[in-house]
């Protein structure tokens, strides 16, 4: 399926669609304020499986994120942070940064790994948001493989590459060229796993 769904201003009808697939344990693409994703409700095991087949990596070695609409879920699912790392989380997002924080027991089990973290996003796009918010949970994501810039930023060029391995393609313009900063929070002094999209200074 390929869904045409407006960047500023999201059909909530085609919204609907596409969570309804979620919530069917489907599989989808569409646009955040970064690169294209490839994400799937977080409770739907076999979804999750099939995102990592994919991608051809292993679930609980995977660099999956929570896709949230806003920071409401940092209490289900990352343990307590400090006041100084909210704050930090609060003035970066929304934006095109993926958070790693502690987990808590409700991360999914096959999402759990050793380091018991997990990436969080807010990304500022309203797509993504929308489907969240339809959602009322986030979405698990990763970024989508490829060898050329078109492979994941063109969707007519997504959806021929992956259209038959995803239940729909959301098309929401051309996608960026950068991923998302990463910054490992887990610990007490935050540092950048990788440098992305998002402007960071350290000190």
């Amino acid at each position: 399926m390929f869904l045409r769904i407006h960047p500023k201003d999201p059909q909530p009808r085609l919204i609907r669609q596409a969570v309804d697939i979620l919530q069917r344990g489907g599989v989808i693409i569409y646009p955040t304020d970064t690169v294209y994703g490839i994400g799937c409700d977080i409770l739907q095991a076999e979804a999750i499986e099939r995102i990592c087949r994919i991608k051809g990596i292993l679930p609980n070695k995977a660099n999956l994120s929570f896709i949230c609409n806003d920071l409401s879920h940092l209490s289900e699912y990352t343990k307590p942070i400090s006041t100084p790392t909210f704050r930090l989380l609060k003035e970066h997002l929304p934006g095109p940064y993926t958070f790693i924080l502690p987990a808590s027991k409700l991360v999914p089990r096959i999402l759990q790994s050793k380091k018991s973290t997990i990436g969080l996003r807010i990304p500022d796009n309203a797509i993504a948001q929308a489907l969240v918010r339809e959602l009322g949970r986030p979405i698990l994501s990763t970024s989508l493989p490829g060898e050329l810039v078109e492979d994941t930023t063109d969707p007519d060029v997504i959806y021929e590459n992956f259209g038959k391995q995803v239940d729909a393609v959301i098309d929401g313009g051309i996608g960026g060229m950068v991923p998302s900063t990463v910054i490992d929070c887990a610990d007490e002094e935050p540092f950048v796993i990788r440098a992305g999209a998002g402007e960071w200074v350290l000190g």
